[in-house]
């Protein structure tokens, strides 16, 4: 399949309000949601569909689909991301997540590992009082108060520096995060990578919550209740870096096994939880064993959080993941007890 995929910065600046855009011309918002992230292929979404972007956009096929481009994943040490919804660098990232799902924490572990890689974080402080926003504080290196102020200081930072901002969804809701991403790209700053919040949890309830994205952090309530941190979605959870033409063959291979694995096993925890255990057909419990172990695996526990857990910080590279993700789905980990894989960096 030829190297293409859709020109999302064109689809952000010419049709900001994309969800009622879509809906007006007969496309389902999910779909078009997922042509942007990456979980649908270009090369496999209907004509019609590209088709009706472009003349949303009012541009043509060449302009909307860009071919020979490559994206570069931002490894974050954090596995579950890494493994599932990869951060394309220099594109825009959306967390979805109600109140106290810990969405700021995993942004704050984010901004504290990635500062040790020598990205420089600005956060630009939205409007009202979030008294929550002090968990991630004392790891941004700026503050700014206005989109115009944001323009400005990254403007005056080195063009070698790369830049982690992050602000709340209130100004894309004005599309003026928009209008800032369009200044950068006139101004040939291409450095950025963005991460939109909504403090107000708003986003759940909405198709297109951000817009087009290139990566999508879907919370999962469920993973919530269960103190299973962070508590980020693998099924739902995507990045356009996913596109098999992005990663290596490896990565692509154990992501797409792990989450066939895990989406069976919610299936059967769904029937455990009201039937029991003894309700698995004896095929299914293998399956059942192996996706409660890579469940437990993806906890983790962060830095920025030492203090309220009483647990050590790890940090896990995506090599030591693939590799231990391997070794739960080949049955490696069989024997070991759940709760031993529960909150653990690497598999020692």
């Amino acid at each position: 399949m030829e190297n293409i995929r859709l020109n999302v910065s064109l689809l952000k600046k010419r049709v900001p309000n994309l969800t009622s855009a879509a809906r007006s011309v007969g496309l389902r918002p999910a779909t078009v949601s997922n042509l942007c992230t990456g979980k649908i292929p270009v090369g496999r979404s209907e004509v019609r569909t590209i088709v009706a972007l472009a003349s949303l956009a009012k541009c043509s096929l060449d302009e909307l689909i860009l071919r020979d481009d490559t994206i570069e994943m931002i490894e974050t040490q954090i596995k579950v991301i890494d493994l599932f919804a990869p951060i394309a660098k220099g594109g825009t990232v959306g967390l979805v997540a109600r109140p106290g799902m810990g969405q700021l924490v995993i942004l704050a572990e984010l901004f504290h590992n990635l500062k040790k890689e020598g990205y420089l974080t600005i956060l630009l402080k939205p409007d009202g009082e979030y008294p929550e926003l002090k968990d991630i504080l004392n790891d941004v290196d700026m503050i700014s108060y206005s989109i115009d102020e944001t323009y400005n200081i990254i403007k005056g930072i080195n063009s070698d520096k790369e830049i982690i901002f992050s602000t709340d969804r209130e100004h894309v809701l004005t599309g003026k995060i928009y209008d800032l991403q369009e200044q950068l790209q006139n101004s040939g700053i291409h450095n950025v990578t963005t991460f939109l919040v909504d403090l107000k949890g708003e986003v759940v309830d909405e198709n297109i919550p951000y817009g087009p994205l290139e990566t999508l952090w879907h919370f999962d309530a469920d993973l919530v209740a269960r103190h299973k941190f962070p508590a980020v979605n693998p099924i739902y959870s995507t990045s356009s870096v996913l596109e098999g033409i992005y990663l290596d063959d490896n990565h692509l291979s154990v992501q797409q096994r792990a989450q066939k694995l895990l989406r069976r096993y919610r299936e059967l925890r769904s029937l455990v939880n009201v039937k029991g255990l003894g309700s698995i057909p004896a095929a299914e419990l293998e399956t059942y064993n192996r996706g409660e172990r890579l469940e437990a695996y993806l906890t983790q526990p962060f830095h920025v959080a030492e203090t309220f857990t009483g647990l050590k910080g790890e940090s896990v590279s995506i090599k030591d993941t693939l590799k231990d993700v391997q070794s739960i789905l080949s049955g490696s980990m069989d024997s070991k007890p759940v709760e031993r894989l529960n909150f653990i960096g690497k598999i020692k």
